[in-house]
């Protein structure tokens, strides 16, 4: 933890409800934080919020650009839809970083949530392909947004599936899950495994629609 608290973690998409919550539980454990958004007047509104509720001063707001090169460590939470062009106008400021890619390419029709065909495989093997210069991992798929927003909920019943191809950066992913109590970061193997990762968020939606609840996954024998 002493390691964490000296870095400064970016959310990309920090003013979304996955990307907030994840930054509101890094600010609680005494991490830096930094809130990117297309607006950096969004991003600062969302960040001003975040410290009152952690009650902290380390949590700030810039556009996308500032927010990439700010951090230390950069978290993907966007929509789908915007993923390409985002990573394609941050190659040069992410270069050499951590990035940690948390999007779910999914669809929605008449019978619930679907994955997508993504042509590198995954939204995290496009990342890795955007950004060759980058360390590129994938993580925090399946941790519930209501349950991070809600500080009276002290422990997340959670496990988070880190995999990537740079084992020190798998580690300190790991790490950062771990600082959000209740929560453990398990190594899920390499990148190119994120696709079945990325996809089983369709089935916890469904899980979750059907049984009224905010599912997690839990890894046994760990």
């Amino acid at each position: 933890m002493a390691e964490l608290t000296d870095l400064t973690v970016g959310v990309l998409g920090g003013t979304g409800p996955q990307g907030r919550g994840l930054a509101l539980r890094w600010a609680v454990a005494g991490i830096g934080v930094v809130i990117g958004s297309r607006r950096a007047e969004r991003a600062e509104s969302t960040a001003a919020e975040l410290r009152e509720r952690a009650g902290v001063s380390s949590v700030s707001g810039r556009d996308n650009a500032g927010c990439a090169a700010e951090a230390d460590v950069v978290l993907v939470a966007v929509p789908w839809e915007g993923h390409r062009e985002l990573l394609e106008s941050l190659r040069e400021p992410l270069a050499g970083k951590i990035v940690i890619d948390c999007v779910n390419p999914l669809g929605f029709d008449k019978q619930g949530p679907f994955a997508l065909d993504v042509p590198e495989g995954s939204a995290a093997e496009q990342a890795a392909a955007l950004l060759p210069d980058s360390r590129v991992t994938a993580a925090f798929h399946h941790v519930s947004a209501v349950h991070l927003a809600d500080l009276s909920v002290s422990e997340v019943d959670t496990d988070v599936l880190v995999l990537g191809d740079d084992r020190e950066a798998t580690d300190l992913v790991r790490a950062l899950a771990g600082a959000i109590p209740g929560v453990r970061g398990i190594y899920g193997g390499r990148l190119r495994n994120a696709h079945q990762v990325e996809a089983l968020t369709a089935n916890l939606i469904a899980i979750n629609r059907r049984y009224k609840v905010n599912a997690g996954l839990r890894v046994t024998d760990i």
